[in-house]
């Protein structure tokens, strides 16, 4: 017996199916009315046409009004299942075998997911900061649920996207009544896009939860640029230098055409920085990061890391060029990636991460003595510039697996 699809893939294959050889469009490119009274009722799409409220019967004017049929037919038309050609809606005849496949259809939707914002999000008269920025917001909720090991409140969500969204406008002036709508708005289109995903099966509510689903963490893997089962990974060994007593290094797994840039990334999350300063990538005596007109580097976005490194190769990365953090990473060895597994990942080390701008290792080298010695006449001072309410609070032996990787997963794409 076949496996129940998400509600979603099969209305999009129902859809195209539909269609046909084509359909006309109207002269604004939109499913003519006609049409979609049959699509309302073919794919139970829940929307509702010439809407009565009491008495009054408000007649629709355009099939775009109708919220869930619109966002169906953008959706194939985003993942290249549908086009719109002389004023026509036609399958895309070159993908119509993915029709055959559910799971291919799946990987078509969610691939096309961060292209449909004006359809999942419609802009309407009061604004909508999402609306505006939607691929960063789908980002944040997508990595939010996807570095959680437990089921998200739905509250946490809208906050996270709030704070990430807020940001980019300027809203200290608005009046508090103004705010408040926007905060409204953020959080109505943060449960439409739930609502969204839910469809498409990749999360499933828990209470006021929710999580993704095994198929929607595979989904998220790919938005990443994860590898599949069987595609090459680099187990990679980073040890920060000159710094002992602890020494400080982790074991992280990367896939092996990761980019520099990308590859920075996941050092950090390893490592515990917080990405608050330069940083450079030397390899063969050439050095790669961010494009730059006072630095002479190769970009690092260019820069592949199998390209430039097998088996056994050594590469050096230095973090914030004050306090010169150097880290030397070898190259351990080249394996395949497992199913159910997340890419980048650490799956070793020790030591804590060094305390930002404490002068490098001979400053930490300090730093770990005066914190030891609570007669020290810059004991109480340390505490305070590190944010310390004891020297207890900060232990240089600490590692923590689970938070690294959290940290790792927690990384956007």
């Amino acid at each position: 017996m076949e496996p129940e699809q998400p509600r979603t893939v099969e209305q999009i294959r129902g859809l195209v199916s539909w269609i046909g050889a084509g359909r006309k469009l109207t002269q604004t490119g939109k499913v003519t009315l006609a049409d979609a009274r049959a699509l309302v009722t073919l794919l139970e799409t829940g929307d509702t046409i010439d809407p009565a409220i009491g008495d009054r019967t408000f007649k629709t004017k355009s099939s775009q009004e109708l919220y869930h049929l619109n966002l169906l037919v953008e959706w194939a038309k985003a993942a290249r299942l549908l086009r719109v050609t002389g004023g026509r809606l036609v399958p895309v005849k070159k993908n119509a075998r993915l029709l055959e496949d559910p799971e291919c259809v799946l990987d078509a939707l969610f691939e096309a997911l961060p292209r449909i914002g004006e359809a999942v999000i419609p802009s309407g008269w009061l604004g909508s900061i999402f609306a505006d920025e939607y691929p960063a917001g789908l980002r944040v909720v997508l990595t939010s649920l996807y570095a959680a090991d437990r089921p998200v409140p739905e509250r946490k969500l809208r906050t996270a996207v709030w704070d990430a969204l807020s940001g980019f406008f300027v809203l200290d002036d608005l009046p508090q009544d103004r705010l408040g709508l926007l905060r409204r708005g953020n959080d109505r289109d943060v449960e439409s896009l739930l609502t969204v995903l839910r469809g498409l099966g990749a999360v499933e509510p828990t209470g006021n939860a929710v999580a993704l689903t095994a198929a929607g963490c595979e989904a998220v893997a790919r938005l990443r640029g994860e590898p599949r089962p069987g595609d090459p990974v680099y187990q990679l060994r980073i040890q920060l230098a000159d710094v002992d007593q602890p020494s400080v290094w982790r074991l992280v797994q990367v896939p092996a055409g990761i980019r520099l840039d990308s590859l920075h990334q996941a050092i950090q999350a390893a490592m515990g920085w917080q990405n608050r300063h330069l940083h450079a990538f030397s390899v063969n005596g050439v050095q790669y990061g961010r494009r730059s007109s006072e630095l002479d580097f190769v970009d690092e976005t260019t820069a592949v890391l199998d390209v430039l490194a097998e088996e056994g190769a050594h590469l050096d990365y230095d973090y914030d060029f004050g306090d010169s953090w150097e880290h030397r990473i070898t190259v351990e060895r080249r394996m395949t990636a497992e199913a159910g597994h997340s890419y980048p990942a650490c799956v070793d080390g020790a030591g804590a991460c060094p305390p930002e701008d404490c002068g490098g290792p001979g400053g930490y080298a300090d730093v770990k003595r005066t914190l030891h010695d609570s007669a020290h006449p810059e004991h109480e001072d340390l505490l305070r510039r590190l944010g310390l309410k004891t020297a207890a609070d900060f232990d240089p032996t600490h590692f923590d697996l689970r938070e690294n990787n959290r940290r790792m997963r927690a990384l956007g794409w």
